[in-house]
């Protein structure tokens, strides 16, 4: 049996050289057979081809939004989603009682019911600092304006915005680097059974939360609904596992919740909260959670999910309805709908249908073009961070001030339009306060800016004002046409700085201002609103950048208020997902490769059906006894940084050698601090095990630092005992032939949820997660 090459908890192991493309036959007796990779000859320039690495692998990983292009090898470990049926585990349930059991589950359904609570809170929170803070910067702004100081209004608007934006980038630079970006992708990897440094941790909590305010805050073209998901599950993995024993914060009545298992339903309901409460949309949140988030999925947590988001939603509209009597500053106005439409449209004529789908190509082109711009544009930011904090906090600055730059000076390219007779009359046009369709700027009474109703509001009250009907003639063409220009560009190059970013803003935005450019320009054709053409073309990007469409559907429905557009959103998102699919992958799936993550896709790669299993097991072989030298059993941690073994039982305990289990490394490190050792080569059975240990002694810690080999203090003498691995070995392990096809293989990889494969006979090893992802990864790039 080989196991593949995969990271500890503390850096890159490079014990054994992966061999995705090739099978190394070896004896499985014992890790003393193994021949170690400093042992091994070196491999002549020019020979060895496949042995080689194919992509060109660099030093570090930050698991943020800079993440390093073509690391595949990097600092994180696959996770333990299948049950281990050992000796220990069985030993558990068996002396659980009914009363245990009843505590369990009611212990699920309290914290999934939690975690909506909190994530509501921090939600609410959330929108409470922008609203407030943004606010009060764009309401003195205007004021300075109203006063004719504008020296001193852009000064204070572009200081503003530096100073927050600073803040932000210093917070994930120093503090918190796995907070940037979105963390959708980071959240998306666990899910699927990666575990990146960092990347659910306290410390990136409170990061996410405060750096998501200021970046929103300093006007940056970013939402703070994609962060959410990350905090949600940030959320989740506190509560799931009992807190932070780095922090000294724990709860032991969580004990049962030690384990990936449970840890991932819980934060698969943190991620749907996450959405809700961004979005005020709790089926689309559940919807969100299936699409995109998970990758294993069952009625159980369905229930559990939309139970969550329920509670969330409940939390939203409560604390909303009680800011509305003034009691949250200048928040208060907006209500669980946030982009109310009501268009009232009943039918569509042939010619509305054809600009509608006309809509879909032009965004879904559109959508496939920005995402391929932001991955080459984020390639070149992660040469720039790579230079470490201080370059991160420079280059956030700067885009920061051009952001400020092209806020406040487009408006003063823009003229000043008349207001409607009937909206002055009723004094609506102009509006002097923060918000509102009808920016005054520097209009005379009785007149307008609309490049100042966008770009001098929250990005929320901008997108409202892009989806009010009936104001046809509130934005000209060539207005329309410099927002799109400028809000694209801008979404580009601020999605990579270091700052909790989301996508589904700016999208949004550039989606209802083309959708809305476009309406203007076919005006004549169809009878449809350009209000309405803004929420089909917001649709429409949403369709060509992240290639959902089902969830993107009821949160859009949920947004809007509207159920009668329903058929023209679906026809949209349709479209617009299978234009852009001939080009590219969706935004995530292509931040989950360009941070090297190892994520297992839905469908195997054509090239896996012509190779077999045992193509891809690693080597050199690396397996125990079941009966093994203590001695052996420490070198092989030290030298490896393997999470899995095979266990082989072989004489004097079986006629031949066969295959006995699998061990983790996590649980042989519990054995080994336990002293449960032998003088001679014997069986001790479970009994021996549990007069030290119990059960619990082998849940999965949470984050922070584990149990590693150096922690253990072994004698010389203790070296040469023996230790029984039969108790903590997984009797079960799911085992395949050597000649099942590839494609197959990882279908059952990804579906059961493994984080190891044995493959027998004549090629035996082991297919670990890394290994397969890996091979993915070459596929992708050198199959024809």
């Amino acid at each position: 049996m080989a196991v593949g090459t995969e990271s500890g908890s503390g850096g890159v192991a490079e014990s054994a050289p992966s061999t995705p493309m090739s099978a190394m036959t070896t004896t499985p007796i014992s890790a003393r057979s193994v021949r170690w990779e400093s042992d091994m000859p070196d491999i002549e320039e020019g020979g060895g081809g496949l042995e080689r690495p194919l992509l060109r692998r660099r030093g570090t990983n930050t698991t943020s939004q800079m993440a390093i292009v073509g690391a595949n090898v990097c600092p994180i470990e696959s996770l333990d989603y299948e049950l281990v049926e050992n000796e220990v585990y069985k030993q558990d349930w068996r002396s659980r009682g009914k009363l245990q059991i009843f505590h369990y589950q009611i212990l699920k359904w309290v914290l999934a019911l939690l975690v909506g609570l909190i994530v509501g809170l921090i939600g609410f929170f959330n929108n409470i600092a922008v609203e407030n803070i943004a606010g009060f910067k764009l309401l003195l702004t205007t004021n300075l304006m109203l006063q004719n100081r504008y020296k001193a209004a852009f000064l204070w608007f572009i200081s503003c915005n530096a100073m927050l934006a600073a803040a932000a980038a210093a917070l994930c630079a120093y503090f918190g680097p796995a907070a940037a970006g979105s963390g959708i992708p980071e959240v998306k990897a666990y899910l699927n059974g990666v575990d990146a440094p960092s990347i659910l941790a306290p410390s990136t909590l409170f990061v996410k939360i405060v750096g998501s305010i200021f970046g929103v805050s300093a006007g940056f073209v970013l939402g703070k609904e994609g962060p959410m998901v990350h905090t949600g599950a940030c959320v989740a993995s506190f509560l799931g596992q009992g807190g932070s024993r780095k922090y000294g914060f724990t709860w032991n009545w969580l004990r049962y919740f030690k384990n990936d298992l449970d840890r991932r339903d819980l934060i698969t309901c943190g991620a749907a909260a996450g959405v809700t409460a961004a979005f005020r949309a709790p089926v689309g949140g559940v919807l969100f959670a299936l699409e995109e988030a998970t990758s294993w999925w069952r009625s159980a947590l369905l229930w559990r999910t939309f139970s969550t988001t329920a509670v969330a939603a409940m939390v939203l509209r409560s604390l909303i309805e009680y800011c509305r009597s003034g009691n949250c500053g200048l928040f208060g106005k907006g209500g669980l709908i946030m982009f109310d439409v009501s268009s009232q449209v009943t039918s569509y004529t042939t010619m509305d249908l054809a600009a509608v789908v006309l809509l879909a190509i032009v965004g879904g082109l559109l959508g496939a073009l920005f995402n391929f711009l932001l991955n080459r544009i984020l390639r070149v930011y992660s040469y720039i961070n790579e230079k470490g904090a201080p370059y991160k906090i420079i280059l956030t600055v700067v885009i920061s001030l051009v952001t400020s730059c092209c806020s406040f000076g487009l408006p003063w390219l823009t003229a000043c339009t008349p207001c409607p007779p009937e909206l002055a009359a009723s004094g609506h046009c102009p509006t002097i306060g923060r918000s509102g369709n009808f920016k005054n700027f520097r209009c005379p009474p009785g007149q307008y800016n609309a490049m100042a109703s966008l770009f001098l509001n929250t990005n929320d009250d901008a997108i409202r004002n892009l989806f009010s009907g009936g104001t046809e003639s509130e934005f000209g063409v060539p207005m329309l046409l410099a927002f799109f220009t400028a809000v694209y560009s801008l979404g580009l190059v601020t999605y990579g700085v270091a700052v909790p970013s989301g996508l589904f803003i700016p999208v949004i935005l550039s989606g209802a201002s083309f959708g809305r450019l476009l309406g203007k320009l076919l005006g004549v054709l169809t009878g449809l609103d350009t209000g309405l053409f803004a929420l089909l073309g917001a649709a429409s990007f949403l369709g060509g950048t992240m290639r959902m469409t089902v969830s993107v559907c009821v949160i859009l429905l949920e947004l809007t208020n509207d159920l009668l557009l329903l058929p023209l959103i679906m026809l949209v998102l349709l479209v617009s997902k299978t234009v852009a699919d001939c080009f590219n992958k969706g935004v995530y799936e292509q931040m989950v490769r360009m941070k090297g993550l190892p994520y297992l896709e839905a469908h195997a790669e054509p090239c896996m059906r012509s190779l077999v299993a045992g193509d891809v097991v690693s080597a050199p072989l690396i397996a125990f006894s079941s009966v093994e030298s203590v001695g052996t059993v420490v070198d092989t941690l030290r030298r490896t940084g393997h999470n899995g073994f095979p266990v082989i039982e072989d004489a004097p305990f079986a006629p031949e050698p066969e295959l006995c289990g699998l061990v983790l490394r996590s649980h042989l490190l519990v054995l080994l601090r336990a002293k449960t050792f032998t003088a001679d080569r014997v069986k001790t059975g479970a009994a021996e095990v549990f007069r030290k240990l119990a059960p619990f002694d082998f849940a999965k810690p949470g984050s922070g630092k584990g149990l590693t080999v150096d922690d253990l203090d072994l004698t010389e003498e203790e070296m040469a005992m023996y230790v029984d691995l039969h108790p903590i070995a997984n009797r079960s392990p799911y085992t395949v032939v050597e000649n099942m096809s590839l494609a197959k293989a990882a279908v059952l990889f990804r579906q059961l949820g493994l984080r190891h494969m044995c493959v027998v006979p004549r090629t035996p090893g082991v297919i670990e997660l890394t290994n397969l992802a890996e091979s993915y990864m070459l596929f992708r790039h050198f199959c024809i």
